[in-house]
């Protein structure tokens, strides 16, 4: 499966040392302004070598948009995109051509199809993600016209941790440092972990919480497609993911029933609940609340330090690691969840006005 959505649908393309990472973005609502450098500016949050603590790899990232766009806005039709790769090191995995990094994705697509591409994972790198970024970017332009928001931070980088109540931080201020934390004080302690473990030839894991604002009620599906499970399949597919949470999540399982149940209420004529611990979903379907979620993951499981394994031929050997990898890759991965956030919002909502004939979906 390359491709995610029902109506609003990305197809993937590209390999981390190939010629270029891309996609293809169907369903895209009509008359939309495309705005090429907004594009852009979510393909930089995600680029290599932003910051001292992300991975040295150079890249521009410079996206070309190669169809479904006619004079700044979308046609209907669908977009083709491209991000060329111009600064891959390919030799520096040439001592992994035939060993099995720990951790990685290189038993396993050997054992389903009989080869890959060892240079930095191939098709199993995050490098991947940029097409996800782009398709995000368009979402999000979308998801705008109808006042739907989406703002992503750092939340936990190994045992440095933010209260989990996000409406206690100004979003505002992720972006105002390198570790993408609302609270300048943790984001420090956050930078000097990850410089510590950087340091070592280690790396190390976290939380990002996801924040969705704006989302009308009756999104989601009453089933199979409800909408927390379509927004755990997304972030569950991002490289390095290994837990998801809406709403209380885990925390809520000690609470009883009276303490967790929000209680409904009319405000000028308006119906909302008095609290949202529910995560801005009931029954899989959105009611109108904001929808917040919390994604884990894990240490990248490039170390640049020996490790132990085995070759092709199961003979055990020691693999040193070489070249530019992320020693966290919590800070990059930020504009990627809110990137598959918008892509399933945008899909559910349009799955929904399908429902409603004669009403502009837009």
């Amino acid at each position: 499966m390359n491709t995610i959505g029902n109506i609003f649908r990305l197809t993937t393309f590209g390999e981390s040392h190939g010629e270029a990472i891309g996609g293809v973005v169907d369903g895209m609502p009509a008359g939309i302004p495309i705005d090429l450098a907004f594009i852009q500016h979510e393909l930089n949050r995600r680029r290599p070598g932003q910051s001292a603590i992300t991975t040295a790899r150079k890249e521009a990232d410079q996206v070309e948009l190669l169809s479904g766009v006619f004079e700044g806005k979308s046609t209907g039709c669908p977009i083709g995109f491209m991000v060329r790769n111009t600064n891959q090191h390919s030799s520096d995995y040439d001592n992994m051509r035939e060993v099995f990094r720990p951790s990685h994705a290189d038993y396993t697509y050997t054992s389903k199809y009989g080869t890959r591409d060892h240079r930095g994972g191939g098709r199993s790198s995050a490098r991947i993600t940029i097409s996800r970024c782009v398709a995000g970017a368009l979402a999000k332009l979308a998801l705008k016209e109808i006042g739907v928001n989406i703002t992503a931070y750092t939340s936990q980088v190994g045992d440095i941790t933010l209260e989990r109540d996000y409406r206690k931080y100004d979003l505002s201020q992720v972006e105002s440092n390198a570790a993408r934390c609302p609270d300048a004080e943790k984001a420090e302690q956050m930078i000097k972990l990850i410089e510590e473990v950087k340091a070592e030839g280690d790396t190390i894991g976290g939380v990002i919480t996801c924040v969705i604002q704006g989302c009308p009620a009756g999104l989601g599906e009453p089933e199979f497609g409800k909408l927390h499970a379509m927004l755990g399949a997304a972030m569950l597919s991002i490289n390095a993911v290994k837990g998801f949470e809406y709403g209380e999540g885990f925390e809520g399982v000690t609470a009883r029933g009276s303490e967790q149940n929000d209680i409904f209420v009319n405000e000028e004529g308006h119906i909302t609940t008095l609290t949202n611990h529910s995560g801005g979903i009931q029954g899989g379907i959105s009611n109108g609340q904001d929808i917040y979620c919390r994604i884990a993951f894990k240490p990248v499981a490039t170390l640049l330090r020996e490790q132990k394994t085995v070759d092709i031929y199961g003979k055990e050997t020691t693999l040193t690691a070489k070249g530019r990898h992320d020693p966290c890759v919590l800070p990059r991965a930020v504009p990627i969840v809110e990137a598959m956030a918008a892509i399933t919002i945008l899909d559910a909502y349009l799955t929904d006005k399908t429902r409603k004939i004669g009403k502009k979906c837009i």
